[in-house]
């Protein structure tokens, strides 16, 4: 099973502690199992965590059984770090160990030097201290999140949620990445500069809200060319009373709900079929290939043989 140790140390920030330990705890593969093992380390036995104090079950050196770690920011960026923290996540990259900060957890990743030459992201209020700290470091304030491969670096607060949900996409594909943001509630769509590979899920409809026949139905029928007369007539609704009930239900417009709707379907299509790109967007109606790729790019911020090329064989592996 994949290990998650999340790094405490003293000043951390309890948001970002909390995210990860949520996210990947409660992530489940198909059938039940838990995706993850999580482990919460220090390099004492009592953190100061502001509010709070807290005892990590672990101790430093369980790093060294990590498969990824997690590094929370701290409240203080002035206050010095361990010497043996910064050693053991030098050891951890060595190794292999992949490394992900949230927020100014940048600046304990960076204080290792392990991002020296590379782009990175942290919260925008301290993105010119970071530069300013470490001019080796390309920082990066407009992002969520930056990957790259071993390490990865996210943007302030709910964008370690990006980045987790980013990872396990990763790790376990699309459909085990859908359960986790639909356990966190995440937004319908997330802003950003960088090619975010994560179409987020929409926020669930309440049960038995009189919007969940409808959205069941045009689950099941986004591979027709809908139009919103077509939406409204189904609802027994006049086109207007659709959009404001759509508004309040769901936080977005009836078209705007369904080319998310069908972005999924061929996120799903591109990881676990070889379908050619244009037969896929036939398959989740669209008009032409071409509608296909831009609307793709504009929801996914990547093409689709760029997103297939990433995540084809996940869910399979």
């Amino acid at each position: 099973m994949h290990t998650v140790a999340v790094l405490a140390l003293d000043g951390v920030i309890p948001f970002d502690l909390s995210t990860p330990i949520e996210v990947f705890s409660r992530t489940r593969l198909p059938g039940g199992r838990p995706a993850y093992r999580v482990r919460v380390c220090a390099p004492t036995p009592e953190v100061d965590a502001g509010a709070f104090a807290l005892r990590a079950p672990w101790p430093l050196e369980a790093l060294a059984e990590a498969d990824t770690i997690v590094l929370p920011g701290v409240a203080d960026l002035d206050a010095p770090l361990p010497p043996e923290v910064l050693d053991a996540l030098r050891r951890a990259a060595g190794r292999g160990t992949r490394i992900a900060s949230i927020c100014v957890g940048a600046f304990v990743l960076a204080a290792t030097g392990l991002l020296d030459g590379l782009r990175a992201t942290t919260h925008w209020m301290a993105a010119p201290a970071l530069a300013a700290r470490y001019p080796g470091i390309e920082v990066d304030a407009d992002v969520l999140y930056i990957d790259n491969g071993q390490l990865l670096t996210s943007a302030g607060a709910a964008a370690g949620l990006d980045l987790c949900l980013h990872l396990i996409r990763r790790d376990h594909g699309s459909a085990v990445a859908a359960d986790a943001a639909r356990l966190s509630v995440m937004p319908l769509e997330r802003e950003g500069g960088q090619a975010q590979f994560i179409v987020h899920e929409q926020p669930p409809t309440p049960h038995g809200s009189e919007l969940e026949p409808l959205l069941s139905w045009m689950e099941e029928n986004v591979h027709h060319e809908l139009t919103l007369d077509e939406i409204a007539g189904r609802a027994g609704m006049s086109t207007r009373t659709l959009n404001r009930r759509f508004r309040e239900q769901t936080g977005t417009s009836p078209l705007q709900w369904l080319h998310r709707a069908r972005i999924r379907q061929a996120q799903y299509l591109l990881e676990n079929t070889g379908h050619p790109v244009e037969r896929i967007a036939s398959q989740v109606g669209f008009g032409s290939p071409t509608a296909f790729r831009d609307r793709f790019r504009r929801v996914a911020g990547t093409s689709p043989n760029a997103y297939r090329r990433a995540f084809q064989g996940h869910a399979e592996r």
